[in-house]
């Protein structure tokens, strides 16, 4: 992909710079579930590891991270960190060797790939008995005042916005084929402390409103903001959270 140029379907390369400032990062508890689920923590394949939200938490516990992005701009906004080797590529086609990973993990992208191919993918790059894991993280919860605005417009202002594959992400990876041997995990929580602004940042990085803005509808996010702003009563930041919903197995 040439700089500047973007392929369809690629929803965040134009964003990259905001993707990385205000996307979440994730918790602690997170990799120590995903570090619990394996039986070595020699290698992790992070798929989909756009600006590196997860990546660097990995790194913590696994001896080496390969963190593959189908777009260069969200690798270059990505921490680096000397036991992780960022690389471009898509996550059907990752170009690493055969059974070598003991983790293969994507944190908030697997309803962008095409699953049959990725799932192929992960079986060959996968050690017998690796483990497979996809993450994802529902609609934001920001306080009783403001959720109900938040949720009309998610829901409804934005549908006709949302990229189909969105919805797997709605029904909590629920709606996904997962033709593994599927590991029980427990319903973990995601949080920060944002100002609105920082949420506003936050909501400008999601596809529907990115596909808003592009055909010239500016109007609808400018009246939620307004309005959120009128409710938010203040400049102090509040705590933002997300349920984290983790689908894992053997491979």
């Amino acid at each position: 992909m040439e700089a500047g140029r973007f392929a369809e379907g690629d929803h965040f390369s134009a964003c990259a710079d905001a993707y990385a400032a205000y996307r979440p990062t994730y918790p602690r508890a997170l990799a120590e579930l995903l570090g619990s689920l394996t039986r070595r923590r020699e290698l992790v394949w992070e798929a989909g590891c756009g600006s590196g939200q997860l990546t660097v938490l990995l790194a913590e516990r696994f001896a080496r991270v390969i963190a593959t992005d189908a777009s260069e701009e969200q690798l270059s906004h990505a921490p680096r960190v000397e036991n992780v080797a960022y690389r471009r590529a898509s996550a059907e086609s990752s170009g690493l060797p055969a059974h070598v990973a003991d983790l293969v993990v994507a944190a908030q992208a697997a309803h962008w790939f095409d699953l049959p191919l990725f799932f192929a993918e992960a079986q060959r790059v996968g050690r017998a008995g690796a483990t497979i894991a996809l993450v994802s993280y529902g609609v934001v919860q920001a306080g009783g005042d403001v959720d109900p605005l938040i949720h009309e417009f998610h829901r409804h202002t934005l549908a006709p916005w949302w990229p189909p594959e969105r919805r797997h992400v709605d029904t909590a990876y629920r709606t996904l084929d997962f033709p593994f041997e599927e590991l029980a995990t427990p319903l973990l929580q995601m949080s920060k402390r944002w100002t609105l602004d920082e949420f506003m940042g936050y909501m400008r990085t999601w596809s529907a409103v990115r596909a808003l803005l592009r055909a010239g509808e500016s109007a609808k996010l400018d009246a939620v903001e307004a309005e959120l702003r009128r409710r938010w009563v203040g400049t102090a930041p509040r705590e933002i959270r997300w349920s984290l919903v983790v689908r894992a197995g053997r491979l």
